[in-house]
């Protein structure tokens, strides 16, 4: 889609893509280029090259260090970081608790976290969902009980993602029991080296260690480590799933994953001619573009009406559902173009030398990034219950 950007815009579009590519770290590229599995230092790297230059939280409100950029800058932001192919920031820390601490915490919680946050000093996870507890997130049972000036906390959550990585967590736990589901949550914040906390993994149909479950049991969390009033955590939780859910939609990074699906099928031939030229593989990539640009305007409006200072409100969950569809589709016709390259490596399968990826470098990973796209339209809150939300909120069904 073709912008009108002003003067001003188009000097810091320059500004941005030159950044990028005096500042990205070479280390880390070659890592993408290869397909290595990130690790914790590999995404702080470039994190900090943000933070230094004061561009590591694009919609951060000044006063608490964000670079004071109009929407259109970071909607500019975004484009240059998906042309480029960085990895992205991971959002538990910058997009998530950040936002929550600065709106509904006090100026001593402020202080205490949003630096260090910044700063790439601490790892954020999040503790929402649990095994009885996913898409009605209302019904978790990890308790928090009043003892003086601390909480003892019991229960357990899961999928959670990096964990293991993690300095800090933002946890959902129910502080009254009696009361209605919704009413009896608070928002704690909880040191993960605490005493009673364990990390296991959980693998992936990918291979990865990304998710884990967390136990705590009898794990103390000091009251003023509570953000807001104690029972009222579920305004909390829904506003931080409303700005989970807009980051969701990644409209960026799915232009870049179409033009790759272009890419690969200009060159995997369908008999004598390219894959591309085949009118039923051609008419699938021409309905994801339009669908990726009705997503575009979506979001430029939703970029729009926080501009105008409103939060996002329930269009976020229209922009989660079309943009986590949008993003296994784009992983379905890459899997789809390349074709039987796409089967034989799976992370793991073999040792060292005995590891002999089949094909061309850009289906090793085709079948991972697939399966681990499963999960896009049911983190965040389910597309189901965002459907649900749509009705209710916009419909008013």
């Amino acid at each position: 889609m073709d912008l009108e950007f002003s003067p001003e815009d188009l000097a810091f579009r320059e500004e941005a893509r030159a950044f990028i590519a005096e500042n990205y770290p070479a280390k880390l590229r070659g890592k993408q280029d290869e397909g290595e599995e990130l690790e914790k230092e590999d995404y702080l790297s470039w994190h900090r090259v943000l933070a230094k230059k004061g561009w590591v939280a694009p919609a951060w409100p000044k006063e608490y260090g964000g670079p004071g950029w109009t929407s259109t800058q970071r909607f500019i932001w975004s484009e240059e970081l998906a042309r480029a192919d960085t990895i992205p920031i991971l959002p538990f820390g910058i997009n998530m608790v950040g936002p929550v601490i600065y709106t509904f915490g006090t100026p001593e919680q402020k202080a205490r976290f949003l630096p260090r946050i910044l700063s790439g000093e601490d790892w954020w996870c999040q503790g929402y969902s649990e095994p009885g507890a996913g898409s009605d997130l209302a019904s978790l049972r990890t308790k928090a009980v009043r003892d003086g000036d601390h909480y003892i906390v019991n229960g357990q959550k899961t999928w959670t993602t990096l964990a293991q990585h993690a300095d800090w967590g933002f946890f959902l736990v129910r502080t009254d029991p009696d009361a209605k589901p919704q009413e009896g949550i608070s928002f704690l914040l909880i040191d993960m080296k605490s005493p009673g906390i364990t990390v296991r993994p959980i693998i992936t149909l990918g291979g990865e260690h990304e998710v884990n479950e967390v136990w705590l049991e009898d794990v103390r969390v000091a009251v003023d480590q509570r953000i807001y009033e104690e029972n009222k955590g579920w305004t909390c939780a829904k506003f931080l799933l409303a700005h989970e859910r807009t980051g969701i939609a990644g409209v960026a990074r799915s232009k870049r994953g179409v033009e790759k699906i272009k890419k690969i099928a200009r060159t995997e031939m369908d008999g004598d001619k390219p894959l591309l030229a085949n009118p039923f593989f051609k008419r699938k990539v021409a309905e994801l573009e339009i669908d990726l640009t009705a997503l575009e305007y979506t979001e430029l409006r939703t970029i729009a009406s926080e501009a105008s200072g409103r939060g996002p409100g329930p269009e976020s969950s229209l922009l989660k559902i079309k943009g986590t569809e949008i993003q296994q589709r784009i992983t379905e016709l890459v899997l789809e173009a390349v074709g039987y390259y796409g089967a034989p490596y799976f992370r793991g399968f073999g040792e060292g030398d005995n590891e002999h990826p089949i094909g061309p470098d850009y289906a090793h990973r085709a079948a991972p990034t697939y399966f681990n796209g499963r999960k896009t339209s049911i983190y965040g809150g389910s597309n189901e219950i965002q459907r649900n939300i749509i009705a209710k909120m916009v419909l008013g069904l």
